[in-house]
């Protein structure tokens, strides 16, 4: 069969199972919609409609999920097809992991899944036209294909070291831990047993050089006009925003403006009396006042800690308790080379072991899933064969452990002393925000456009720092990736952290992550510009623990020449 035989047929197929779902009646309705407003015109119908159906509630959001659900659906299971499956990795004394579907068994061709987009119908012929964003299937297969890499060194590491993915506690065991619940950071090693064999699934760097290789094969980036576009590392055709943009929606950042970090005059309003999210949000851009910080951020992420969270908090406890996942020994090794090596953090080691443990149990976590790219690990129980009812997600929560993932916690060990609540605030951190740093997509809060804007506001308003740092080797994102993947936890001190994400909660976006970036490198560009080497580049910039983020951000924005 040719090309445009297969891609007609994969169309056709597409169409069929379009045609009966609820959002292709809701496009038709908005398309006889669209005819009667006033900016429809006869003579330009076709396009006009296009435009109105992409910018409409239904609009590209919708369809490629969709479209992408409806591909899946078609992926062979191996316990159906296994002449066309993978084999599994590797089979352990409880659970066996499979890799996910990798690209070259999707159902349809590269080449014809990337053709659709927006779907339509003509109003005026009555044909069917499919318009698709090739660079949302890009991440998409390409985050497949990283899982597939990440659960392939977890699964290499467990028959390595014989040690099972998962085992229930002798009762014994379970005892002990029980006892030593609250001081599991003076345990050495104890109930960790030997972690000097585990080491980290992937570190940041490992994740950008995935981020790197990402591009749109329907975008060609000759056909730009500027040769700025080809300095930087990530080169997929995002829209980010330029600093006039920002300017208008970080509005309240500007340098007339009072903001605490910078004039620490109480702007005290009632919102937390008044228990009101939406106030709280716009309280917290301008900064939360150390007193009311916890109260405010639990407000916006409407973590109320009611009586059924500690509950819920008592029974994942009880599940650390009764089982023990390799994951953990990930967790313990995290936890020892990053917060328990930092100034700020180490005396909260306890709080960190209690809330990870408990985190990677917690299927509630699972739900973000659902506007993620990312798709949980699948394992099979041994001894259930390898059918669908004997599919479970490991770990439970769906999300491995990398390097450095503690330091998401971290922070909030100074804002909340009760590990519940603590607990309650970071699983709506991880899920609102954290979970977009480590994996791909197009979001504008994702970390492929977060390294897009950096990149871009670099080149546009440090040319020469920008192409200095290029030509001797030490390209800019390579610097500032550790930073933004981590949200500069681990990297500014914490009075300076926290009001960075005062901001992120308060604009309800990760960008300002991009430009607090982009200004340290403005900030240092002085000394920059006599570096030669990468080392040396990395060595001024290597402590941030002095710098104040406010100003920096402020004077970035506001006072930047454009």
């Amino acid at each position: 069969m040719d090309e445009g035989s297969e891609l007609s047929l994969s169309v056709a197929h597409i169409v069929r199972r379009l045609k009966g779902t609820h959002l292709h009646s809701q496009i038709e309705r908005r398309a006889k919609e669209c005819l009667h407003q006033p900016e429809i015109r006869l003579d330009s119908l076709r396009e006009d409609v296009r435009r109105f159906l992409r910018t409409s509630a239904c609009g590209p959001r919708a369809i490629p999920r969709l479209l992408w659900s409806i591909s899946k659906s078609r992926w062979p299971t191996c316990a159906r097809h296994r002449s066309v499956s993978s084999p599994p990795i590797s089979v352990t004394s409880s659970l066996l992991i499979l890799p996910p579907m990798p690209p070259h068994l999707l159902p349809l061709s590269t080449e014809a899944f990337f053709s659709f987009f927006v779907l339509f119908k003509d109003t005026c012929g009555g044909g069917v036209r499919l318009f698709f964003s090739f660079l949302y299937v890009t991440c998409c297969l390409t985050q497949a294909c990283w899982e597939k890499r990440v659960l392939k060194s977890l699964n290499s590491m467990s028959s390595e070291l014989g040690v099972p993915l998962a085992r229930m506690r002798p009762a014994a065991e379970q005892k002990e831990l029980t006892s030593k619940w609250n001081e599991m950071g003076a345990d050495e090693p104890g109930l960790r047993g030997d972690l000097t064999s585990f080491r980290p699934v992937y570190a940041p760097k490992d994740f950008l050089e995935v981020l790197i290789s990402l591009r749109n094969p329907n975008y060609d980036s000759s056909e730009d006009v500027g040769v700025r576009s080809h300095w930087g590392l990530v080169q997929v055709p995002l829209d980010v925003r330029d600093i006039p943009q920002l300017r208008r929606a970080y509005a309240e950042l500007n340098l007339t403006s009072g903001q605490l970090g910078i004039d620490d005059h109480a702007h005290i309003d009632p919102v937390v009396v008044e228990q009101d999210s939406a106030a709280a949000q716009q309280y917290s851009r301008r900064g939360c006042s150390t007193g009311l910080r916890a109260d405010l951020w639990a407000l916006i992420l409407n973590s109320n800690n009611q009586p059924q969270d500690a509950m819920r908090y008592e029974q994942l406890t009880a599940g650390v308790v009764q089982h023990d996942l390799l994951v953990d020994s990930l967790i313990y090794k995290d936890v020892k080379l990053t917060a328990s090596n930092d100034d700020y953090y180490f005396v909260f080691e306890d709080f960190l072991y209690q809330v990870l443990l408990c985190f990677s149990r917690d299927t509630a976590v699972l739900e973000h899933f659902k506007y993620n790219s990312a798709t949980p690990p699948r394992s099979f129980v041994q001894g259930k064969g390898e059918e669908e009812e004997g599919a479970v997600v490991y770990p439970p929560n769906g999300v491995i452990p990398f390097h450095g993932f503690s330091m998401y916690v971290a922070p909030l060990c100074f804002l909340y002393n009760e590990p519940s609540k603590l607990y309650s605030v970071f699983r709506e951190m991880y899920i609102r925000y954290f979970f977009r740093l480590h994996s791909i997509s197009s979001s504008s809060s994702g970390v492929v456009s977060l390294c897009l804007q950096f990149e871009r506001l670099l080149q546009t308003h440090l040319p020469q720092l920008f192409y200095h740092l290029r030509q001797i080797g030490a390209q800019p994102l390579r610097i500032a990736f550790k930073w933004m993947v981590r949200a500069f936890s681990g990297y500014l001190s914490t009075d300076q952290l926290l009001l960075l994400w005062d901001r992120i909660l308060g604009y309800d976006s990760l960008e300002i992550v991009a430009v607090l970036a982009a200004a340290v490198f403005a900030f240092r560009a002085e000394n920059l510009m006599e570096v030669t080497s990468l080392g040396s580049a990395e060595a001024v910039l290597a402590d941030l623990s002095t710098l104040k983020v406010m100003p920096l951000i402020q004077i970035f924005l506001f006072a930047t020449a454009i």
